[in-house]
């Protein structure tokens, strides 16, 4: 057991017995953290399962520590490696220091002095933590095309391809091609984070140290820049953004000259890059693995992409115009309450054939009504070209009453939950109904529920017709 190798290493390291062992969550990583505790003591424990990635932790640690850098000492490994003993930050992380202002939409002046506190160490990092490093200790040695082609096919694969749209390949990997080309165009001697993100960031003592470089490289200083200012959940408006790029900038002037206009036409590009590798790992970590931390995060890191595409890249036509149709789905858009607090019904029309919508809140729960017992009229030549808001496809659909007998048990299931939610003070809640082809009796369907429950509890509506690509609000 982890918890056993974990003991013996704390009781030889502090010859004390470790009265408390607490498992803590581990986010998207296969490595698992511990808390061990004893009566006067506090360390982190580690367990990993892959050997490559510890040690290049361990060496990381410890080239960062002789440099003066703020990352964990090391205080205890193992014999095999797979399990060490870490320096105890505290609880205290970045991420959660600054939630207050992540939720609100603004950043207070103590926020914004943390967050911009972590952006002056970077230089640091990225300039002294690369002085002696020998890069062969690293997992991967250097930011290079290999490194670049992963992380292209990890958006394709895992994010474009589960989005359903149809696109050319091999226009797409022309595109990919000179996108390579442009950001390997800089030779760069600067050490990596590869992940420098609010959530790696602990406060002890009021400033900020960092954690979980173990998959740090030889690399360009855009893509840490890019990780952090971008990063989705964190939610920086405009101006916060300014703030922390500049506190950035003033850092980096010690150790190189700044070009203002390069920089941030270089950051631009890694910003580009950087959305995509997100997007292949929400894709991956929340479309197929279906976990809700990463499927909320799909809609504010296609808002990112929204504000990227307000300038088109023109360098990447084909890319550029997938971006614009992917950030266009009705499926990838935030579904919020205007007034805080209040409940928003989202009801979905959907084709079977392609799966259930996502729930993109990460709320979960919810309803997904099947319509195909209802008479299809889409097995009538007559209607192939109308939907279920048309007025032949309703005439035909009420004809038998089978589609009102069926709304009817719909209505009271769904009536009974709003007023529960909103007697909860719950803010959302998804509906779903789905046919064959997605066109006419799941419309129908949530066209009537969405005006059903307006009319019975005056509540914002969202109506997401997927595969109709028609989004409105009630």
């Amino acid at each position: 057991m982890p918890d056993n190798v974990l003991r013996l290493l704390f009781q030889t390291c502090t010859g004390q017995q470790a009265e408390h062992i607490q498992a803590l969550p581990s986010s998207g990583s296969n490595r698992r953290y511990f808390r061990l505790q004893s009566a006067s003591r506090s360390l982190m424990g580690v367990v990993g399962n892959n050997p490559e990635e510890n040690r290049a932790f361990l060496y990381l640690s410890r080239h960062f520590r002789e440099k003066g850098l703020p990352v964990p000492e090391v205080v205890a490994v193992s014999e095999d490696q797979m399990a060490y003993l870490q320096e105890d930050l505290g609880t205290s992380g970045l991420f959660e220091a600054v939630a207050p202002g992540r939720e609100k939409g603004s950043y207070s002046e103590e926020e914004t002095r943390l967050l911009c506190q972590a952006l002056e160490e970077l230089p640091r990092l990225q300039f002294a933590g690369a002085e002696g490093l020998d890069w062969q200790q690293c997992m991967y040695e250097a930011f290079n095309a290999r490194m670049v082609d992963f992380d292209l096919n990890y958006f394709k694969y895992c994010f474009l391809k589960a989005t359903g749209l149809e696109f050319n390949e091999e226009r797409l990997q022309d595109d990919f091609e000179r996108l390579k080309a442009n950001l390997l165009i800089e030779e760069s001697n600067t050490f990596m984070h590869r992940d420098f993100q609010a959530r790696n960031i602990m406060i002890k003592d009021g400033k900020p140290w960092i954690i979980d470089f173990q998959g740090g490289r030889r690399g360009p200083i855009y893509y840490d820049v890019a990780s952090f200012v971008w990063q989705a959940r964190s939610r920086f408006p405009e101006a916060t953004k300014k703030k922390l790029l500049e506190a950035y900038l003033k850092a980096l002037r010690q150790f190189q000259e700044v070009d203002q206009a390069h920089f941030y036409s270089r950051l631009r590009l890694f910003v580009l890059f950087r959305t995509l590798q997100v997007l292949g790992a929400y894709g991956f970590r929340g479309l197929f693995e279906r976990k809700a931390p990463f499927i909320s995060s799909i809609p504010p890191a296609m808002d990112n992409l929204r504000g990227l595409l307000q300038t088109p890249f023109t360098d990447y036509p084909y890319l550029n115009s997938l971006l614009e149709q992917i950030v266009a789905l009705p499926r990838f858009r935030e579904t919020v309450p205007e007034e805080p607090g209040k409940l928003l019904v989202h009801i979905y029309s959907f084709s079977l054939k392609k799966g259930v919508p996502e729930d993109l809140t990460g709320n979960g729960g919810g309803y997904v009504f099947d319509c195909r017992a209802i008479h299809n009229p889409g097995k009538y030549e007559r209607y192939r070209k109308s939907t279920g808001m048309d007025a032949d496809v309703i005439r035909f659909l009420e004809e038998d009453g089978e589609v009102t007998t069926f709304l009817e048990s719909v209505y009271k299931l769904v009536d009974a939950h709003v007023q529960r939610f909103l007697e909860r003070g719950f803010t959302h809640l998804q509906v779903s109904f789905g046919c064959t082809g997605g066109q006419h009796r799941s419309v129908y369907c949530a066209e009537h529920l969405a005006a059903h429950l307006k009319a019975k509890f005056d509540i914002p509506i969202l109506v997401t017709h997927r595969e109709r690509n028609i989004e409105k609000s009630l």
